[in-house]
């Protein structure tokens, strides 16, 4: 991550601990190494896909920063707000090529076009989000789609990229990853709106502010309890698993040890 800018003069704007790639929590990239290793992925198809996914995270937060006005990024000062709307805008568009430049170079295509249709469906879906349901509270499945597309997208390609050919596996870790990246999502939108600033390290209530469709919003239809409702997908997101129970044991592994503590933290700080 640190060398797919080594050829451009743009790293001079990102100081040594920047808050837009390898300063995050780095969910994604977590994933892929974690279960590439023990599904015997080839290690720089492992790293080379983290980073992609984790740079092309990293742009994705550059736009949303200028979007919705955030100023906090990281806990630190948002991109945009020192070097302005165009330079976050330009410098997000040159890191999602940069991210798909990395698999090139592990010549897998496949992963290639699999984060490509990823990606799509991020933008359509934010796209949705900004232009047709602003301003709606939307309903409960509308909101759960959003999630699954806006921010589950990136975990399918973060699982999927561990897959190898044993029948039905990608599939599986494919919508693995859709599951859990919902649930992160929902817990997201909790957290923007009842969160803690400090604890979170960036701006809050922007969704409410500028009348997102979200699962605070989208009350008709929701479940009774959202948090329990997370708890059942994550417990679903390992079901997608059975079959291959070694596989299935290090993705609990990652939930218990990685993912839920953060989802813990995000909801403690409500």
């Amino acid at each position: 991550m640190a060398d797919c800018l080594l050829d451009t003069n743009i790293s001079k704007f990102l100081p040594a601990r920047n808050n837009i790639m390898g300063s995050g929590k780095m969910l994604r990239a977590q994933l892929t190494l974690h279960l590439g290793s023990v599904n015997g992925i080839d290690e720089k198809t492992c790293i080379h896909s983290a980073a992609a996914v984790e740079i092309i995270h990293g742009a994705s937060l550059l736009h949303d920063d200028v979007i919705d006005g955030g100023v906090l990024r990281r806990s630190a000062p948002t991109f945009w707000k020192k070097h302005g709307t165009n330079g976050a805008i330009l410098l997000g568009d040159l890191l999602v090529f940069k991210g798909l430049h990395l698999l090139i170079q592990v010549d897998r295509t496949d992963l290639l076009q699999e984060l490509i249709a990823m990606c799509t469906l991020v933008c359509r879906s934010e796209v949705e989000q900004e232009l047709i349901l602003r301003g709606s509270p939307g309903t409960w499945a509308e909101c759960e789609k959003i999630a699954r597309a806006k921010t589950g997208s990136l975990f399918a390609f973060a699982a999927a990229a561990a897959a190898t050919d044993a029948p039905g596996q990608l599939d599986a870790l494919r919508e693995a990853g859709f599951i859990l990246g919902t649930a992160y999502q929902l817990v997201d939108d909790i957290l923007d709106i009842s969160g803690n600033e400090e604890v979170s390290g960036k701006t809050l209530g922007k969704d409410q502010e500028r009348g997102k469709t979200t699962a605070i919003t989208a009350t008709k239809n929701a479940p009774k309890n959202p948090i329990a409702y997370v708890d059942l997908l994550l417990d679903s997101s390992s079901a997608q698993l059975a079959a291959w129970p070694k596989l299935r044991a290090n993705w609990d592994e990652f939930l218990n040890v990685t993912m839920k503590p953060v989802l813990s933290k995000h909801l403690g700080s409500v």
